[in-house]
């Protein structure tokens, strides 16, 4: 177990090592069982996070505000267009100055190209801990969630088999941060990868050579698939989510016209029963309900998105007690 994660910041999933995640799920899961036992566990008491928003969030911004207070400080809600932020204030600016006011900083800036520069320019300047609440290349709390939940549903992760895939989805051109941390993550805990996508929905280059790297030195394995039906046989685990077709083009009509070749990628029960009867199914949310995943499925006896979706309170907690003492 690694204890010392004092003022360090967590942007990239890779930000921490593997031993170091395994302390943020030990911790997270003590906080946990505090919480259904009533057991208080004020350990910020007195401490700030700002939370600055340049993109809206439902789970994220709520799972930070609600864990802060659970853990006796307070955070504040910064939102860049209502603020001099939208009028000229730099990273440079920010991370000098939020890092003065507050005892932790977390950003959620996804638009593509600038958001993970972003948060990297914050943190040089900065003298707190830098929280990637997401950006266009990782999510990292997400993951944690996500692995935390692995293992509370399905025990030890290692030889366990995840298709990470794509799906349809009609609203926006989603950002490729969730797949690309499942992917850098999940290999570093010795599971059997599965990334599954049309040709047209690649991930960065050096993240998939980053989770093939993992794969050989933590003993799963990793390939990569264009057939939909096919990542879901004898799976462990279905992660199936949409993201945009941004390292294919930038337009947003030339992505949804893309898009609408692959319709038919969508979860339903057909599907799931091609997996293990033990599989669950996961999604980070909002799902695209009855376009990426059908009720039936979302609603269904394997899926554990709302126990996935508690655990972001419990990891953010873990992590912001680790590293804002």
């Amino acid at each position: 177990m690694q204890t010392d994660l004092r003022g360090r910041s967590l942007i990239s999933d890779m930000d921490f090592s593997k031993e170091e995640v395994e302390t943020v799920i030990d911790v997270a899961l003590k906080l946990k069982r505090d919480r259904a036992l009533g057991i208080g566990h004020p350990l910020l008491r007195d401490k700030v996070l700002a939370m600055l928003f340049f993109f809206s969030s439902t789970r994220t911004r709520s799972s930070f505000e609600a864990g802060m207070a659970q853990l006796g400080g307070h955070a504040a809600f910064i939102d860049h267009t209502t603020t001099q932020i939208s009028h000229g204030d730099t990273a440079k600016e920010i991370g000098e100055i939020f890092g003065r006011y507050y005892d932790g900083i977390a950003i959620r800036q996804v638009d593509w190209g600038v958001g993970n520069a972003y948060q990297n320019a914050v943190r040089e300047a900065t003298r707190v801990p830098v929280l990637n609440m997401q950006c266009d290349v990782y999510h990292p709390f997400q993951i944690l969630a996500d692995l935390m939940t692995i293992i509370e549903k399905l025990g030890d992760p290692r030889g366990k088999t995840i298709d990470v895939s794509w799906a349809y989805a009609s609203s926006y051109q989603k950002p490729i941060s969730i797949p690309q941390s499942l992917i850098l993550q999940m290999t570093r805990f010795g599971m059997n990868v599965r990334l599954t996508r049309p040709p047209e929905y690649k991930l960065m280059p050096d993240i998939v050579q980053q989770a093939r790297d993992n794969a050989r030195q933590f003993g799963g394995s990793f390939e990569v698939m264009d057939d939909f039906d096919a990542g879901f046989k004898d799976a462990d685990v279905i992660y199936a989510k949409s993201w945009g077709a941004l390292l294919t083009t930038d337009d947003d009509a030339e992505s949804a016209k893309i898009g609408n070749q692959y319709k038919d990628w969508i979860t339903d029960e057909r599907r799931m029963a091609m997996a293990k009867d033990s599989a669950i199914y996961m999604h980070c949310l909002p799902a695209d309900r009855n376009i990426e995943v059908t009720d039936a499925v979302l609603d269904g006896p394997q899926s554990v998105v709302y126990d996935e979706a508690e655990n972001r309170l419990h990891a953010q907690k873990a992590v912001m007690a680790l590293t804002m003492r």
